[in-house]
């Protein structure tokens, strides 16, 4: 494969909405990511993305656009913007923004014109259907659902017609079929790369082509609806589309990831097949259901991690692409519970250790590693007592849903707990003092953790043993050292797949073996590996405790402990 300058980055992920309030006004900002940017080079990252920034009447949090080319000043300027580029160029850093073209706000100018008539130039712009006539009168053009709950089709009184919502009624889709949707959205693409910005991370991007029929999912009930997954997922012209978004920046170092829900391998070794110029890297989902039940409702059921599934997807993936394509590597982002509390072992003495452990189990396999804002400190799940103190409109949507069908307030509660999306947006946790430092605000738009006293980044930084310190360690090895090849570019082997605690593996590259060994439980476990490597002169590259424990070819894993060693 032919090596990229992003091959070898770590990409750091901003919600910048609880990264850091600078001008305190209660909300993060630019100009707080500019503040905290020389905490970003001391960790080593090459790469921020950074959530949705443009105009926005944030009904989803920025993910409702109402203008491409301008920054909402909740978060700042445009002159920011650049600012915040030029400096993080300064410190080789690069920006990549959140590029959300399936949907808009219906408070876009496009679809305020498009919504008064059918016979003007925006009309097209976005999916009107008809009315369909039902036993009791007129009804949605299907049984879609919204991924936020109820229909995913909203009646307009003005076109006396139903416009396509698969989120929010407030972000409807635009209509990809209508070359002039994709021009407009190539133009946007141009501006911010003249910008500077040097990445795009998709929104939902395998959703742009419908199938034009628009379908009822069959076997459901009357009055009832289902996500048309099968009617939009990878859908017949995406990759058409995404091959005329590419033609926009071939030529320039521009690095690029689709978030596409529900992917096969099968289907993203066509995404992120250089020759075929679509996508560099996807965000597939699989990893993120092993503690669910059926999908959709499935997310909200609390139960324990499938720790084989987990092993298998994660290895199913790197098989599947590599040599083609390029995986990226995630445990938690905006939209997922805080890895530590999900995978790991929020509890003390745990905590640390399983956040390390969980680190070196990610950024030791083929791939690029994202870290979420705080999860090289270790931030937890937060357990807010009222449903008030909550904000993501997906959660609250959810509640009000499930009371209706008898669902109690305790179970949904403990849900929340476990995998609301809040969990991974409470601000940003600097130091001991007054929401944590994050803001010198009254109010903040989302309450901090209550345990930033003993979780925040000035006491990780003081202490050289701290999660902080050990992801520098992760991504400093990757980035240059002896080992950099081969945890790039290494052929993944799974060892011991039926094992209930430790998830072990192997990468080689040339005549370079690394053997890596996670154990993702508070149990010791002693490990004879002779049968597949023999340990003798094997040298510890990284590990999260003090010494390993070598007795001739056996392995003692400690709880939670993580270790890499290169095998001679």
């Amino acid at each position: 494969m032919e090596q990229q300058w992003w091959h070898k980055s770590v990409i750091y992920q901003v919600y910048p909405k609880s990264f850091y309030d600078a001008d305190g006004d209660g909300n993060g900002d630019i100009r707080g990511i500019i503040e905290k940017l020389d905490y970003l080079q001391e960790l080593g990252v090459d790469i921020i993305w950074m959530c949705p920034i443009n105009q926005s009447p944030m009904d989803d949090n920025g993910y409702d656009i109402s203008d491409y080319y301008e920054i909402a000043p909740e978060f700042g300027t445009i002159q920011e913007f650049e600012t915040l580029i030029e400096e993080a160029q300064k410190r080789n850093i690069q920006i990549m923004m959140d590029l959300v073209i399936n949907h808009t706000s219906d408070e876009h100018p496009w679809f305020v014109e498009s919504r008064k008539s059918a016979d003007n130039p925006y009309s097209d712009y976005y999916i009107w259907r008809d009315p369909k006539e039902g036993e009791t009168g007129p009804k949605e053009p299907n049984n879609w659902a919204s991924y936020f709950s109820g229909s995913a089709w909203e009646f307009d009184s003005n076109r006396q017609q139903y416009y396509l919502h698969l989120y929010s009624k407030k972000q409807p889709d635009l209509n990809w079929e209508h070359p002039k949707v994709r021009k407009e959205m190539q133009d946007v693409i141009r501006f911010w790369i003249e910008k500077g910005v040097k990445g795009f991370r998709m929104d939902v991007i395998n959703k742009l082509s419908k199938d034009q029929r628009f379908p009822d999912v069959p076997n459901v009930p009357e009055g009832e609806y289902a996500l048309g997954r099968p009617y939009y997922l990878d859908g017949p012209r995406i990759h058409e589309f995404l091959r005329e978004v590419a033609a926009v920046y071939e030529g320039k170092e521009i690095v690029t990831v689709g978030e596409t829900s529900g992917v096969t391998v099968e289907n993203a070794r066509l995404y992120t097949n250089p020759a075929r110029k679509e996508l560099d890297m996807v965000f597939q989902f699989d990893h993120m259901a092993v503690d669910a039940g059926p999908y959709p409702v499935g997310k909200w059921e609390v139960k324990p991690v499938d720790f084989l599934a987990l092993k298998r997807i994660m290895s199913h993936w790197q098989d599947g692409l590599y040599g083609i394509g390029w995986n990226s590597l995630y445990w938690s982002n905006h939209d997922q519970p805080r890895a530590v509390s999900r995978f790991g072992d929020d509890r003390e003495p745990y905590r640390e250790l399983s956040a390390k452990m969980l680190g070196t189990c990610l950024h030791f396999m083929q791939g690029t590693p994202y870290v979420y804002q705080g999860e090289e400190i270790g931030m937890t799940n937060v357990q807010f007592e009222s449903l008030d103190e909550y904000q993501d409109i997906e959660l609250l949507n959810m509640y009000k849903e499930r009371r209706a069908k008898g669902v109690s307030h305790d179970e949904l509660m403990r849900a929340i707990w476990a995998k609301g999306r809040d969990n991974a947006r409470t601000p940003m946790q600097w130091d001991d003092t007054g929401h944590g430092g994050f803001s010198k605000a009254e109010q903040t738009w989302l309450k901090v953790n209550p345990n930033y006293k003993a979780i925040n980044v000035k006491a990780q930084l003081e202490d050289p043993e701290s999660v902080f310190h050990y992801y520098k360690s992760l991504i400093q090895l990757r980035k240059d050292s002896p080992v950099s090849d081969v945890m790039v570019y290494g052929k993944y082997q799974l060892l011991l797949a039926e094992h209930e605690g430790v998830y072990a593996y192997t990468r080689t590259f040339e005549t370079d073996t690394l053997l890596v060994l996670c154990n993702f439980q508070d149990d010791t476990y002693s490990l004879a590996l002779d049968e597949v490597h023999t340990l003798q002169g094997a040298a510890p590259i990284i590990g999260n405790y003090s010494a390993p424990q070598l007795e001739g070819e056996t392995i003692v894993l400690r709880p939670y402990e993580a270790l890499v060693l290169q095998l001679t």
